[in-house]
């Protein structure tokens, strides 16, 4: 719930200040106020679990082509390798050594001469296939080693992913907890009061989509696209086309417009064109957060089109994130 519906509920309660209710009232804004900042919390955790998920997709590229190169990079090691060793045997079976002691104290100079030649041709390959040997086995290990690198990264990664996944899922699931603790009248009366602001926001944001229709190009094209998912409900990792999560939505919106986003607000904070804070046009993406956990596509006038957190829907909202600053503006 909104800070809107905060004031709802204190407003619906107000007559009752004078009550032991008011204590209940109190309790129940707090609860409630407790369940948004875990939703929030979580939110963020999802986040950097879909940023740890672009970096993992990106690295596991990487390593399949650097895994690839060192298979090639191997048959050159062992087919240069046999070739040395085809060298060695042919000098074996024709005794070279000996036979060019012979051949020295020969009466027939001319037949040492072209021996000597062709036993000059034979050590001289060999040399050219020991030095290509050693270049492609020197190659070949430091192809190794970076396959070896990649692998702790990947694992370290995998790693990140699943934490963040389980820290976004244990917020929600403390929320749950925490709202399990109230009674069933209460609950009833913060879902309905989520309800009434929930649907407010869409009415109110449908007519904020309607005044910021002139803006053109590229932006225009992502905010349009936007526009049409309000009232679609926020569902971690989601990017459409019917729950989504706010780098989901932004990432469709701009992938609208001709320009290709990673589903991360974290890695999309390090795309586009940098613009100082107070230099945002309509159609700037705003990011939110340090670490980045949020980001939101500016409408003008001070508000933006995002999707939440859980439990609440695509809307436009004032540009802000309750605790996480604006950190970034980008422009595509």
């Amino acid at each position: 719930m909104s800070a809107g519906a905060f004031l709802s509920a204190i407003v619906i309660l107000l007559p009752l200040i004078s009550s032991p209710v008011a204590t209940a009232a109190q309790t129940l804004a707090q609860v409630q106020a407790r369940v948004n900042r875990l939703a929030d919390e979580a939110t963020s955790a999802a986040e950097g679990a879909q940023e740890a998920k672009v970096k993992l997709a990106a690295l596991t590229r990487s390593l399949a082509g650097i895994q690839a190169q060192a298979a090639v990079q191997g048959k050159t090691v062992d087919a240069i390798s046999k070739t040395l060793g085809s060298i060695a045997v042919e000098q074996y079976k024709s005794g070279s050594i000996s036979q060019s002691l012979e051949l020295l104290f020969s009466s027939d100079p001319s037949l040492y001469l072209s021996s000597a030649g062709s036993l000059e041709a034979i050590t001289r390959g060999k040399s050219i296939q020991l030095r290509k040997f050693k270049s492609a086995e020197q190659a070949l290990n430091a192809t190794s080693l970076t396959v070896s690198d990649r692998l702790a990264q990947v694992k370290a990664l995998q790693k990140t992913l699943a934490r963040n996944s389980a820290v976004a899922n244990a917020k929600l699931a403390e929320a749950k907890a925490l709202l399990a603790t109230l009674k069933k009248e209460d609950r009833e009366r913060l879902a309905k009061l989520a309800a009434e602001q929930e649907d407010a926001d869409q009415a109110s944001s449908l007519v904020a989509a309607k005044s910021a229709s002139g803006v053109s190009g590229r932006a225009g094209t992502a905010l349009k696209f936007a526009f049409k998912q309000i009232g679609d409900r926020y569902v971690f990792g989601a990017s459409g086309m019917v729950y989504w999560d706010c780098s989901g939505l932004t990432m469709r919106a701009f992938q609208a417009a001709g320009v290709s986003l990673p589903h991360s607000s974290a890695s999309q904070a390090r795309m586009g064109k940098s613009i100082p804070l107070n230099k945002k046009q309509p159609g700037d993406l705003l990011f939110f957060g340090r670490p980045v956990s949020h980001v939101g596509i500016y409408i003008g006038g001070g508000r933006m089109v995002h999707a939440p957190r859980p439990g609440s829907r695509v809307k436009v909202a004032v540009a802000s994130i309750g605790r996480k600053p604006l950190v970034a503006v980008r422009r595509f």
